[in-house]
This record gives C-alpha cells, sequence and structure tokens, in this order.
C-alpha cells in the first residue's frame, strides 16, 4: 500500500546547507514500520513523499522510478526485506520480488541479498522472526551508513583526479541522468564530485544532459544543481557534440548502474555516445561508482542485461505536475502518431576502453583494465577515518 503526503514547492533552502527532502528512510509510527520515499517522478514540481507498508508497493515504486539510482535501488531492496520481515510477510517472495523489479542495475539484488542473508544467520540460528527482522533492518542501516561514507571518499578521490588531469580548476563539466543526493544515502556518486569541485571553487559551469526520455537531468540534476547554488546549464541530449566541437567541455562525469568485470559500464541511454565523443576530442570521461555497482559475475559490456522500458515513455509525454501521469500508455500528452513504435532501451554500455577511469571509494582505475579492477575491489574497505592520502589510481 502507498499514500501520498501533501505535496510541497520544491523551493531552494537558504544559505549554503540545502536540506533537501531524504530520498528514502525507515519510520515506525503506532501502525506498523514502513519506508518513506520521496517520489522523484513528481521532482522538480513538487517533493511529494510516498508512503510503503509492503513489498508489492515499493516494487511499484522501483519500476516507476519514483525511488532510483543504482546505490539507492540497494537501500531500498535491504529496507525492502526488512519491511517485509518486520510485518511478518514471506521474506523469500518479498526478497525475489524486490530483486528483480529492475534487471540492470546490480545494487538492487546486492542491497537484498545483504539483508537477506543477515535475517536467515538469526532466523535459522536460534533466533525468533522479531530477533530476525531486527538484524535485517540492521544490516539496511549499515548499508545505508557505508553509503554516505563512500560518497564521502569517492568525491574526495574524483576531485583529486580531475585536479591531477586538469591542473587549474576552473572545470567545465557535462553529466548525464542524475547521480546526487536523490540515488544515495549520501551526496551521491558523479555528481558528488560535482559538488565537491563547487565548494572548493573550482566548478566553472555544469553542462546537464535533459535525459531523454525521462528527463532524469533537467528534472532531478537541475534541481539538485539549484539547490547547490551551482552554475549549471540544461541542454537537450542532442546538444552535446555541438559543446564538444565549440572547446566547450573539460571532463564528462557519469554514474553506472552496472560495471561488468571487464571494467564495462552501464548507464543511463546517452552515455555512451558521451564517451565516444569524449575520445574524439581528447576529453577525459570518469564513471563514478561504488564496488557493489562492479558485477565480477558478469563477464563484460555483452553480458549486462538492459532493462527495456515502455515504449509510451517515448510516445507520450507525462508532465511530472499531472499525478500518474505516464504510468500506462495514454496518460501522458502524445508526441508521435498512435500506434507508432519506439526504442526504449533504459540504459547502453560503454566499454572499457573508452573510460578514462573508474572512481570507486577505494581508489580509481585507470588505464580501466578487468585485472586493474579486480585488484581494486579486493582491497579492504576503508574504515571510518576517511579516504586513504592518494587517488589510489591503479594501472597507470
Amino acid at each position: 500500500m502507498v499514500d501520498q503526503t501533501e505535496g510541497r514547492s520544491a523551493t531552494p533552502a537558504p544559505d549554503d546547507a540545502p536540506v533537501p527532502v531524504p530520498a528514502l528512510r525507515w519510520e515506525e509510527p503506532p501502525e506498523g514500520p514502513v519506508v518513506v520515499l520521496l517520489d522523484q517522478t513528481r521532482l522538480p514540481a513538487e517533493e511529494v513523499e510516498l508512503v510503503c507498508t509492503d513489498v508489492p508497493a515499493l516494487v511499484d515504486a522501483v519500476r516507476s522510478l519514483a525511488v532510483r539510482g543504482a546505490p539507492l535501488l540497494g537501500l531500498a531492496g535491504a529496507y525492502g526485506v526488512a519491511l517485509a520481515a518486520a510485518r511478518g510477510y514471506d521474506v523469500t517472495e518479498a526478497a525475489e520480488h524486490l530483486a528483480h523489479a529492475r534487471p540492470t542495475a546490480v545494487n538492487l539484488e546486492y542491497g537484498v541479498r545483504r539483508a537477506e542473508r543477515a535475517y536467515r544467520a538469526v532466523a535459522e540460528g536460534g533466533g525468533d522472526l522479531e530477533q530476525a527482522a531486527a538484524a535485517a533492518l540492521a544490516e539496511a542501516r549499515a548499508l545505508h551508513r557505508e553509503d554516505a561514507e563512500a560518497s564521502e571518499r569517492m568525491a574526495a578521490h574524483g576531485l583529486e583526479l580531475l585536479g591531477e588531469l586538469l591542473p587549474g580548476g576552473g572545470y567545465r563539466i557535462l553529466t548525464h541522468c542524475n547521480t546526487g543526493a536523490l540515488v544515495s544515502g549520501g551526496g551521491g556518486t558523479a555528481f558528488g564530485v560535482v559538488r565537491s569541485a563547487h565548494r572548493a571553487g573550482e566548478l566553472r559551469r555544469l553542462w546537464v544532459d535533459e535525459t531523454r526520455p525521462l528527463l532524469q537531468g533537467a528534472r532531478l540534476t537541475a534541481y539538485e544543481a539549484a539547490r547547490e547554488g551551482m552554475a549549471y546549464t540544461v541542454l537537450t541530449d542532442s546538444a552535446a557534440g555541438s559543446l564538444f566541437a565549440a572547446g566547450e567541455v573539460d571532463a564528462v562525469l557519469v554514474g553506472a548502474d552496472r560495471i561488468a568485470a571487464d571494467g564495462s559500464a552501464a548507464n543511463k541511454i546517452g552515455t555512451y555516445p558521451l564517451a565516444v565523443l569524449a575520445r574524439y576530442h581528447h576529453v577525459p570521461f570518469l564513471v563514478v561508482a561504488p564496488v557493489t555497482t562492479v558485477d565480477a559475475g558478469t563477464a563484460d559490456g555483452a553480458s549486462i542485461e538492459v532493462e527495456q522500458r515502455p515504449g509510451h515513455e517515448v510516445t507520450e509525454f507525462a508532465p511530472p505536475t499531472v499525478p500518474g501521469a505516464g504510468a500506462e500508455p495514454g496518460g501522458g500528452l502524445p508526441v508521435a502518431p498512435l500506434g507508432a513504435q519506439a526504442y526504449n532501451p533504459a540504459f547502453d554500455v560503454t566499454p572499457a576502453e573508452l573510460i578514462t577511469a573508474i572512481v570507486t571509494e577505494r581508489g580509481v582505475v585507470s588505464p580501466v583494465t578487468g585485472d586493474a579492477l579486480a585488484e581494486l575491489c579486493a582491497r579492504p574497505a576503508p574504515g571510518p577515518e576517511g579516504p586513504p592520502s592518494g587517488n589510489g589510481m591503479m594501472g597507470s
């Protein structure tokens, strides 16, 4: 079951410390625990929260992109298992529904399995169901903390790498889709690096791809950039080439939903063309993602399952000001003839040879090779004292 709170105007917070509505949180009202989500389909027009009381509601939120972004999907999966356990639902069934709600985002299943293992360890070790449910929730909260810490470390490594690649500062950065606090328990992935550059006074301009067909860049990244007081400009996806040709892009920073063992990265559709443009124009192309996004079980980019989205997302336009618009065919404004077929993959795959570096919380891989990536992922997780000195670049 999903409840919606009253919408609020999405106005910037004052001063230098914006306080956005959390993208996801766990609450325990008298009637029972719930997972509360910021409905990202309604941004930037309204900040509306969804209150999920069961796993089917959470799965619907995942599939509709009310909750989205690789790290945050991992948290949603973990909290979903905890929700099922706390409310007495079948944990195995809930875990399977959650794990396969979106096939490309590897973090979703990672979060589900972590919480499920914690639940099973207690339930099969002699603990009662209440104790097992508490273990699942504790694991979800631990993952939440880890993700926030990883965001800080990725931002530090990414900013240091930018300084090495582009001495002099004043960066003009192009990004695609949304990779900030809306996709994370912390500051995000690629946008977290951009935020660090901005706060260090080194960001000259953030170029924001609109990210068709669902406009995650125009709606969400611009929303976060405005809150941060960044100098940003939104452009149509097809305008990126002219920016490169004009010499207006110093670096491209993107996230990832799954990174294969060979370093190929699946990210929001439209990312691969940016990598090709960046290579032609000799511009660094950086992928920023936690090590949980690396899937050692997927050998290469061709092996990544790419989610195919409904065609009406392309043939219709769904204004975020209209609740429920775009959820079903016919719910939006038609932009193509009735019956038009649409090709709508949610992601494309950028091969490792087009990626200048992969930035993680454990360091940086450059050049990107399978061996270097595996070595980095095998490193112990950083301690609570913060990132080690140096960005940890490997293979250079």
